[in-house]
């Protein structure tokens, strides 16, 4: 990585670090008036929204850039695009979960596969700027709005990764498109999990995965930090102003739209007879993941057969992006390189 791309994230930790001390510092202030100055200031998302500039640099440093695109009059597509697309790098298309949009979650990321790949990056349906006004909210309309706004940007055959509530939306593009799908990436989906299953996991935390997955409350962001990064102690500390900030910017926007698309995967996308994919797909599980456990990981490669493979990566929680987004790159860059 070059130099400016790694200043560039050396402040982005910064401010991350910031954003989780604040408490710390706010002891150090003796005068109540210069206190109460501090939090007006910072009840404004003038922090998160920093942040959320300052990773659109760190994408377009990348040699990426945003385009959007309208599929139709009714739905709209945004994603991160080359600035140059090279004939000697292959295709790659990497999908994001919940938990904010494309740039939050791939920029431990982008600056490793953008070296390997022509990346594409979209913001799913209800996240980032893409929109529809359509009702469909399952995971198949997902992978058909990606797969067309690719076709419109000229992109013709790839291969995907999928982390999440993107690794359902990746098999489904598999799935549906096996002749424009070459490999298959899915890192930590619950994507064989049966209605037992999901029973069974919702009563062990104890809260609705719909409320946890589109977090109202400074609370709910907590759990749902604690969930995805193990050893995450940092989060509880975080004061609720700056927690509120990122729900503000990143859940209020199309929040209904969002709740639906978690709903369906909750409790109406169920499917005991899950296709099995034609293509070589490789399996990635933290091996602390408390959000879609090891076993369900275990479940998928079993599903899959030998056309698939799992690798755990140790002492990593549900965001393999962003706790081991080194061993990750490495996983994903010798898989799709690899000649079949």
């Amino acid at each position: 990585m070059d130099l400016p791309k790694s200043i560039l994230l050396l402040i982005f930790r910064y401010f991350l670090f910031i954003f989780q001390n604040l408490h710390r510092f706010s002891i150090s202030i003796t005068f109540d008036s210069f206190q109460e100055t501090i939090s007006r200031v910072f009840q404004a998302p003038i922090v998160v929204a920093s942040i959320d500039t300052m990773l659109s640099l760190y994408f377009h440093m990348c040699n990426l850039s945003p385009c959007t695109i309208d599929l139709d009059d009714k739905t709209t597509m945004h994603f991160w695009t080359p600035k140059h697309r090279r004939l000697n790098k292959p295709d790659l298309v990497i999908l994001h979960g919940y938990g904010g949009n494309s740039r939050w979650q791939f920029v431990y990321q982008v600056g490793s596969l953008s070296n390997r790949f022509n990346l594409y990056v979209p913001d799913l349906l209800f996240f980032g700027k893409s929109y529809t006004t359509r009702l469909e909210r399952s995971d198949y309309f997902q992978a058909e709005c990606a797969v067309e706004g690719l076709k419109k940007l000229g992109v013709e055959r790839f291969s995907v990764y999928g982390i999440s509530y993107g690794g359902y939306v990746a098999y489904r593009m598999a799935e549906i498109y096996p002749q424009v799908v070459k490999k298959v990436v899915i890192v930590s989906s619950g994507i064989c999990c049966t209605e037992n299953q999901k029973d069974r996991h919702l009563k062990r935390i104890g809260r609705s995965l719909l409320g946890i997955l589109v977090p109202q409350s400074p609370q709910d962001l907590r759990l749902l930090v604690n969930l995805s990064v193990s050893n995450q102690y940092l989060i509880n500390w975080a004061p609720d102003f700056m927690l509120r900030q990122f729900i503000k910017i990143m859940y209020d926007s199309h929040r209904k739209q969002k709740q639906e698309l978690a709903e369906y995967l909750l409790y109406k996308g169920a499917n005991p007879n899950i296709p099995i994919l034609s293509q070589e797909t490789l399996i990635i599980w933290g091996d602390q993941d408390n959000f879609f456990p090891l076993d369900f990981g275990y479940q998928l490669h079993s599903h899959l057969g030998p056309k698939s493979r799992l690798e755990i990566i140790k002492n990593t929680g549900h965001a393999a992006n962003v706790q081991s987004p080194s061993q990750l790159n490495s996983l994903i860059t010798s898989f799709v390189l690899a000649q079949s």
